[in-house]
């Protein structure tokens, strides 16, 4: 049956039982593996109150309909972009730790997410590879949004190099040595397993440190998003 409350009545994403982003809020249509999901994997039928957005910041509440159809119940609404923008930048390491470090890092509320090959880089892709892991981030940030009802999508760079992501502005690398994480330089570089190289660490960068251990490359990235997130957002405070 559907979720009790008036159509577009303090409904928000946060709010809905489900969180989905379509090409047009003005006429939300579903795609296929999006329909798909909320129909068959969250059993949500004809009149389930979701939210519908674009993406990049606007918004509006919606019924779902017999079809792969939403019917708006409220006005488009449009969030602001949390400021500072924050960036986490990868090292490649293996397996599908990848994945996971897209998806947590949109999770956390990552603005921008750059993934690179540092000098000490076990993998290493050719063109082709680089391409398609690139579309299936994307994907994988797209999903994870939807999931933690963010009405901002995540940025989710082609794969570039060490000195790219050296010369972001306000550019940082992650070190057990640096000091507290700061929005002063919102820009998080994380290394490979073997870590940093003489060359990378030559660079004069700015440290900065996520903990007083030893993380894993994954668990480092993860961290330094969350940290910023919540610097940002007033969660914690920064370090006089």
């Amino acid at each position: 049956m559907p979720p009790p409350g008036v159509p577009g009545d303090g409904v928000t994403p946060l709010g809905a039982r489900a969180h989905v982003f379509v090409d047009d809020i003005d006429a939300p249509r579903l795609s296929p593996g999006d329909h798909h999901h909320l129909a068959r994997v969250l059993r949500l039928g004809p009149g389930a109150v979701v939210t519908v957005g674009d993406g990049a910041g606007r918004w509006r509440p919606g019924r779902m309909s017999d079809g792969d159809t939403v019917e708006p119940t409220g006005d488009v609404e449009a969030d602001e972009r949390p400021a500072p923008l924050i960036t986490v930048a990868f090292a490649l390491v293996k397996g599908d730790r990848p994945e996971l470090t897209v998806q947590k890092l949109t999770e956390v509320g990552v603005d921008r997410i750059v993934p690179f090959v540092a000098e000490r880089s076990v993998v290493r892709w050719d063109a082709a590879k680089a391409d398609r892991q690139w579309g299936r981030w994307r994907d994988i940030a797209r999903q994870a949004a939807m999931q933690c009802r963010r009405t901002w999508l995540p940025e989710v760079d082609r794969l570039v190099s060490f000195a790219a992501v050296a010369a972001l502005p306000g550019a940082a690398m992650a070190d057990i040595e640096g000091t507290a994480p700061t929005l002063a330089r919102p820009v998080v570089l994380v290394g490979p397993e073997g870590g940093w190289s003489p060359g990378e660490r030559a660079s004069r960068l700015p440290r900065v440190r996520l903990g007083s251990q030893v993380l894993r490359a994954e668990t480092a990235s993860i961290t330094a998003g969350a940290l910023l997130s919540a610097l940002r957002d007033g969660s914690v405070r920064e370090q006089a």
